[in-house]
């Protein structure tokens, strides 16, 4: 009986930090700190005095022992983090995956959303290696290494000047195209080597085994099906369609120059027939990796451990050969053949342009659908924030595109007149930039006034929470700002869907005039009225400055974060919002930490509470309130009846489960709230992310307490003696309502608490699965106690 009373005595509290990470020793209070599980990537780690609090469970009566998980390093941990900035539309696409809004009997139109995006990202793999072929086949091998100017400016490309090289082997168009060809060949391997190591660092750990629960069947949210968090399947058949896709862009580009020349009257036949082919076998594969996008979607409700290995390997190497060939093809000898002009790349970039935009406009059609079969009021944009974001993904990846070639044309070409310079659709794209700058200054304009506006109504409300205290306007004012800036997350919405019109409006304008006119809006409007020839001017040459002042603060910041840990920290933030999600739409984007976080916190807490008998609260700020959640969905229904959630500072109901309604939405949330034993949320009014979760038990009592006040004290008092800081998102556990909170869960959990089952008679041995040892252990042990 002894045994009994010690298991269910012992109660563990498992703290998640949020986005920027921790250490440690700070969600621990303690500077001796141990670590319990894991590596240096990510681990469980516990105050060195309470590593064996397990077999003290006198010394825990009535408190709990707290442990925590740090996963920070996930998303800040070395230099290389520092290249994820050049996924950032691939990122941005994936999650329009995952923005689809709730639906009920739709499953083909379900699959048709997810199908949509993923084509939708497979259109962004193409821009971002079309627009290397730009600066390296176009831009430098065929206009600036076959104009004599350009080419004595640029030393480097002596070798390949017709003149300066006085007709050297490499000097022939043909040849320096497949020279060229191994930028955006090696753009398009470093995609795959990232996407790759990252793969075998995050896809590869995998959840824990459990059955599928009855109610899964129907789905109440796909966060809670066995292989939700293990997408090592389709991430592989994704990756190996992207770069095919990637390494076939780079041959047409190479291929088609050289097919155009060899089919003018009196070409060599037997050359006219090669090019004839190669064109051939490369529509062949583009078709090829179209239907393998098409083909798969995601497998969630079972752990898909099959990879289509013969798909996998094949289809890249298929895509090399024929790039191969492709660079044998254009380097043979063609008496008479000179470069001159542009390469076909407008007609490439419109292509792609149209393709986007009308994957967008069927996208919204169907998510619009979808919508309708479940309306949620709370869904951000009325269900369609999935495409107005894909929007902004390809519009992302346009101005990266836009902003490499226009600065290196500009750097090429030192007087502004030697070369033709870069696609005219590329310059009609940059001209609408500033346009689009004025909505969004426009945007900002209204957010100032919409927040003045709270200021004023904060100000009345901070003196009835104060009644009786407030009497310095300065600091009423201060508070009063803090909560009606934070309020402004609630606009995002409407900023989003606003600027994504907007960009499709002017997206379509500019392939419209750049197609219509085949000249720049300078050209286009030479003939117009002073006026329209001024405005033309003007938006194109400030357009071009902008978009190149964008990429080069771009690649600033990139550097800066190469060799500054801060920096990098702060592109962690970035990552540990929008990677929370698989990789389901494009393989290139950075991977997914959660794949690694929700089986480790699952885990834990199945090992932990069939070990040891006790109750456990799951505590997390911010983010990882979110990943406390989809780990709780994890978890056995046996093991989540034991468990509590503590969240503070969430935005798993403000801002998840407005943009991702179908796996965050009100149903969903409610179904965790009657799964678990209990759930508690704190917020704040000044807390610019965290939120209520606005949920109430059947019966029993809402998840939300009331917004906890902040600062806690309004002027000095004997407890606050000196002025209290306005805390906003941070440091909740210095609110004495934390406190509260907890022992409450704790209490409720112990009172609930069944009998220790036949076999937990005995206390656990250290060493035991779940339970620490009595010392600290090398690496190697914890796996083997892992194992």
């Amino acid at each position: 009986m002894r045994t009994v009373e010690r298991a269910q005595s012992t109660a563990l509290e498992l703290l998640v930090h949020g986005v920027g990470g921790a250490t440690p020793e700070k969600m621990l209070g303690d500077p001796r700190t141990v670590r319990i599980t894991g590596d240096d990537t990510a681990a469980v780690f516990r105050r060195a005095g309470d590593v064996d609090a397990e077999q003290r469970p006198g010394d825990y009566r009535g408190k709990p022992v707290p442990e925590a998980y740090v996963w920070c390093n996930l998303t800040s941990g070395n230099g290389t983090r520092a290249l994820w900035l050049l996924l950032l539309p691939f990122m941005v696409v994936n999650l329009a995956h995952w923005m689809r809004p709730s639906a009920h009997g739709r499953r083909r139109t379900v699959r048709l959303y997810g199908l949509l995006v993923r084509l939708a990202g497979l259109t962004l793999t193409v821009l971002l290696v079309a627009a290397a072929c730009e600066v390296a086949l176009d831009l430098a091998a065929w206009q600036c290494a076959g104009t004599p100017d350009c080419a004595r400016r640029h030393s480097w490309l002596g070798f390949l000047s017709p003149t300066e090289s006085a007709g050297g082997w490499w000097s022939r168009p043909g040849r320096r195209l497949a020279l060229a060809a191994l930028v955006p060949a090696a753009l398009t391997g470093l995609l795959w080597y990232l996407s790759l190591r990252t793969w075998n660092a995050y896809e590869a750990t995998e959840p824990m085994d459990r059955p599928v629960e009855p109610d899964e069947a129907i789905g109440r949210t796909a966060l809670s099906r066995p292989g939700f968090w293990y997408g090592r399947r389709l991430v592989a058949r994704l990756r190996a369609a992207h770069t095919a896709a990637g390494l076939l862009t780079v041959a047409a580009a190479v291929g088609s120059a050289a097919a155009r020349f060899d089919r003018r009257p009196g070409g060599p036949a037997v050359l006219n027939l090669l090019g004839w082919l190669l064109q051939g076998a490369i529509v062949a594969g583009a078709v090829t990796v179209v239907w393998v996008v098409c083909r798969r979607g995601r497998t969630e409700r079972r752990k898909d451990r099959a990879l289509d290995a013969h798909l996998v390997r094949w289809l890249p190497l298929a895509a090399l050969l024929l790039l191969l060939a492709a660079a044998v093809y254009a380097g043979w000898e063609r008496p008479g053949w000179r470069s001159a002009g542009r390469l076909p790349g407008n007609a490439t970039f419109g292509g792609i342009t149209l393709v986007q935009s009308l994957l967008v406009v069927v996208l919204g059609v169907v998510a619009h659908l979808l919508h309708r079969t479940r309306p949620d009021r709370r869904a951000a944009m009325r269900g369609l924030g999935g495409p107005a974001v894909a929007m902004l993904a390809c519009a992302l990846g346009g101005v990266i595109s836009g902003g490499v070639s226009q600065r290196v044309a500009d750097w090429l070409d030192g007087t502004g007149a030697s070369l033709p310079g870069p696609p005219v659709l590329l310059t009609w794209q940059a001209s609408v930039i500033p346009p689009l700058l004025v909505v969004v200054l426009a945007l900002c304009g209204w957010l100032a006034r919409r927040a003045w506006r709270l200021r004023r109504a904060e100000m009345a409300a901070v003196e009835r929470d104060y009644h009786g205290e407030a009497g310095d306007t300065a600091l009423t004012r201060r508070i009063a700002t803090t909560r009606a800036l934070a309020s402004l997350t609630d606009r995002a919405p409407r900023i989003v869907a606003i600027t994504s019109v907007t960009t499709l409006l002017l997206g379509a304008a500019a392939l419209v005039g750049a197609l219509g006119s085949g000249k720049t809006p300078v050209g286009a409007a030479r003939d117009a009225h002073p006026f329209v020839q001024g405005a033309a001017e003007t938006a194109q040459a400030l357009g071009s400055w902008l978009i190149g002042l964008g990429f080069l603060l771009f690649v600033t910041w990139g550097r800066r974060a190469y060799k500054d840990a801060s920096a990098r920290r702060t592109i962690g933030i970035l990552w540990d919002v929008g990677t929370f999600w698989p990789r389901a739409a494009h393989p290139f984007a950075p991977p997914c930490y959660a794949e690694r976080a929700v089986p480790d916190l699952t885990w834990r807490m199945a090992t932990w509470t069939r070990a040891t008998g006790g109750s456990l609260v799951i505590s997390g700020h911010s983010q990882g309130s979110v990943l406390a959640a989809a780990a709780a969905w994890q978890l056995p229904p046996s093991a989540r009846k034991r468990v509590a959630l503590l969240t503070y500072g969430s935005p798993i109901e403000r801002l998840y489960g407005r943009w991702f309604p179908a796996h965050f939405g009100t149903a969903a949330l409610a179904s965790l709230h009657h799964d678990v034993d209990r759930w508690r949320n704190l917020h704040r009014l000044t807390d610019p992310i965290g939120g209520p979760v606005r949920l109430t038990g059947a019966g029993g009592p809402e998840v939300d307490r009331e917004p906890l006040k902040d600062p806690l004290s309004y002027g000095r008092t004997a407890l606050h003696p000196l002025p209290a800081p306005i805390l906003g998102h941070s440091d909740y556990q210095a609110d004495p309502a934390f406190a509260e909170e907890r022992r409450q869960l704790l209490a409720r959990l112990r009172h609930a608490e069944p009998a220790v089952p036949d076999g937990m008679g005995e206390a656990p041995a250290p060493g035991a699965p779940g339970v620490p040892p009595q010392r600290p252990q090398d690496d190697g042990d914890r796996a083997a106690e892992s194992t």
